[in-house]
């Protein structure tokens, strides 16, 4: 049987073309993306899914309290029997119960080395403290704002020339390896959790 995945989007999805791309080549072994998710009407990412042939629904948020939006949601993944959800561009938070329905099966990626520079800008906020490294985070979700254990991290060395966007490109790169890297350690259930930490094991 394959594991099936159900990513969730708000903009572009680029991070949800890099995990199809990895299913297709094999790299994610054993696994299919079973439905992408989108709360904004006209996402990028859902034309990229639909042009997949990846099955996609819109569910918009605007005006619904969290937890009532996310039962809509939970339900899509019930309904596609997801068993991993990878945020890919999802700019949301996510409420209490939805991540307590699916407890270490929610994945997220962040732009910086976490914990420096949650939320928002992450690159700016780099730039602007002026750190010599940046990079990526791939975490488990929990109910706090980019703050779950850790699976998997990439560093990206900071040049002296660097703007935003340049920054931010060169860490998409690493960003869009090690995303599928981490969904293949959780779907083999190749790691241990010793409490915060997330230790791999062959």
């Amino acid at each position: 049987m394959k594991k099936r995945i159900g990513v969730l989007l708000s903009g572009r999805g680029s991070n949800f073309e890099a995990l199809a791309e990895s299913v297709a080549a094999g790299r994610i072994p054993n696994a299919e993306i079973a439905v992408v998710i989108s709360n904004r009407e006209g996402a990028p990412g859902i034309q990229r899914a639909e042009s997949r042939g990846i099955k996609t629904r819109v569910i918009p948020s605007k005006g619904l309290e969290r937890e009532v939006y996310d039962r809509q949601v939970a339900a899509v993944l019930d309904e596609h029997k997801a068993d991993l959800i990878c945020l890919a561009g999802y700019m949301r938070l996510l409420s209490p119960f939805f991540v307590a329905k699916f407890p270490n099966r929610i994945l997220n990626i962040h732009p910086s080395l976490l914990p420096s520079f949650p939320g928002l800008e992450s690159q700016r906020q780099a730039l602007e403290y002026g750190v010599k490294f940046a990079g990526c985070t791939v975490h488990f979700v929990d109910e706090n704002l980019d703050a779950g254990p850790i699976v998997i991290q990439a560093v990206v060395a900071v040049e002296d020339q660097d703007t935003e966007e340049s920054l931010s490109a060169r860490i998409l790169k690493e960003e869009h390896r090690v995303y599928s890297q981490a969904v293949k350690i959780v779907l083999e259930e190749k790691y241990k959790m010793v409490g915060r930490r997330v230790l791999l094991t062959n």
